[in-house]
């Protein structure tokens, strides 16, 4: 069995020391986020995501994504400007205002946000969506966000999470509704314990042992395609 690896990188790249100063630029971002979330959430939540969706589903989703847009657009200002970090982009193009599936390692518990700094540049940062564990929809203030912006909740249990994401997907359909839906098909974040029980599952079961990632978990992956194949324009492996 092959040893499990943290990710390497031929480019040349090095990791930036975290000093006090990057520790206190991140705990100010983090603060604005939060501070600006949670104003949102209760001036423009109630009007957008329940008194305009008595009216109208679509109408309903576009202000949410244009609010929601607005604020999410801290976030890449925040993270390349003010704490620094440079975000390097590489490979085919993907593109602009399309209704796509993205398809993403889950290597850490924080790389999703990454997919904001790209949806930026194409105009689709307020329609993004995710399948994510049901624990973090009871975050305080972010929990209240994800479910008004209708991320797909998931206990991980196939028995549970098949009605669930087999009736919101359903809702999703519409070309009206951008949609970019990203899924990690790992259906957790990337750990050397956990590397080391999906290798051992790889080879009871006569499967690739895989060293940098984890084994996908396929079903919840394609009930998205079985149900959005018709609505989507492409599917993205990022």
């Amino acid at each position: 069995m092959e040893d499990c690896q943290a990710f390497s990188t031929t480019t040349g790249l090095k990791r930036v020391p975290l000093t006090p100063l990057r520790v206190f630029r991140g705990v100010i971002c983090l603060v604005i986020l939060l501070s600006t979330a949670f104003t949102f959430l209760v001036y423009f939540g109630p009007l957008a995501a329940v008194m305009l969706r008595l009216l109208s589903i679509h109408h309903s989703r576009k202000v949410v994504y244009f609010l929601f847009g607005l604020w999410l657009s801290l976030w890449p200002f925040l993270f390349e400007k003010i704490n620094k970090t440079k975000v390097i982009f590489s490979g085919e193009t993907v593109p602009a205002r399309e209704r796509v599936l993205l398809i993403a390692n889950h290597r850490t518990e924080v790389d999703w946000m990454y997919l904001w700094n790209l949806a930026l540049r194409k105009g689709c940062l307020g329609c993004i969506r995710y399948v994510l564990k049901s624990s973090l929809m009871k975050l305080p203030v972010f929990g209240w966000g994800f479910h008004i912006l209708e991320f797909i909740s998931v206990e991980r249990k196939w028995e549970i999470d098949e009605p669930v994401m087999r009736q919101m997907l359903s809702t999703f359909t519409s070309p009206q509704d951008p949609l970019w839906l990203a899924v990690f098909p790992e259906g957790t974040d990337f750990t050397e314990e956990k590397c080391k029980r999906s290798q051992k599952f790889a080879v009871e079961n006569g499967l690739p042992v895989l060293k940098n990632v984890l084994l996908p978990k396929t079903r919840g992956f394609y009930a998205c395609l079985e149900i959005l194949r018709g609505s989507l324009d492409a599917g993205h492996s990022i």
